[in-house]
């Protein structure tokens, strides 16, 4: 069984009414409800020791799951680079939201990783760009989103290596909603979808384009950092 990680600020269901309302368990916790079927899930916070981001933690996760907006900051450089490792030796990463300015993930993108926004709660439609992406699977030519925080291009990323989903806000503005990269031996999602504010995580497409994304994701291979070269009599 695939072993995910979910991570979350979890600073705004503790200080914003309307999330507090949406996410009574916290974003994480509405992820891992609907992850826990299918996958051994764990979840870990920015006020856990380590940031919940120990090396064991890391080593037993196939997947890590991120979320957050205002408090990038205070993740520590020597946790950030813990999992920096942990993704080039394999663990796959699906960044959520504004995880877009995560250390981690501006760090793996070497990009500012800048974008437009603004928060009207205009609909969203997820355009799926290519149907035969594992991530794609099951999801129609698009879903809608009600209500959802707009972002727009530019968006200051590398090319992805694949674009899994365009988005449309009823405000005229397009946005690549869904992206992959690869770095080292691990692979990445960016998924837009997600306010804080908005029932995103409660949409049942939302919710199959992350299952999609943890089965993408899940390491081949895994490094494990130890390699010796063997040249006729000879060992470097």
């Amino acid at each position: 069984m695939i072993r995910v990680t979910i991570w979350n600020e979890y600073h705004h269901e503790q200080h914003h009414p309307i999330a507090s309302e949406l996410y009574p368990e916290g974003i994480h916790g509405q992820i891992a409800s609907f992850l826990k079927d299918e996958f051994e899930v764990r979840t870990a916070l920015l006020s856990d020791d380590e940031c919940g981001l120990t090396e064991e933690v890391l080593k037993n996760t196939d997947v890590l799951i991120w979320w957050g907006h205002v408090r990038h900051d205070a993740v520590p450089d020597r946790i950030v680079d813990r999992v920096h490792n942990a993704v080039i030796s394999g663990m796959g990463l699906i960044a959520l939201h504004s995880a877009h300015h995560s250390k981690i993930f501006k760090r793996l993108m070497g990009t500012p990783c800048n974008l437009g926004w603004r928060e009207d709660g205009d609909l969203l439609r997820n355009w799926v760009c290519d149907p035969s992406h594992p991530i794609a699977k099951g999801i129609d030519r698009y879903f809608e989103l009600e209500q959802e925080e707009t972002y727009c291009e530019p968006f200051s990323i590398p090319e992805p290596m694949e674009t899994v989903f365009i988005g449309w806000y009823e405000g005229g503005e397009c946005f690549r909603t869904g992206v992959t990269f690869k770095r080292g031996h691990g692979k990445i999602f960016y998924f837009q979808p997600g306010h804080e504010t908005y029932p995103t995580y409660y949409n049942k497409d939302v919710q199959l384009v992350i299952k999609n994304a943890v089965n993408w994701a899940a390491p081949i291979y895994r490094d494990d950092g130890i390699r010796k070269c063997h040249h006729i009599n000879k060992t470097y």
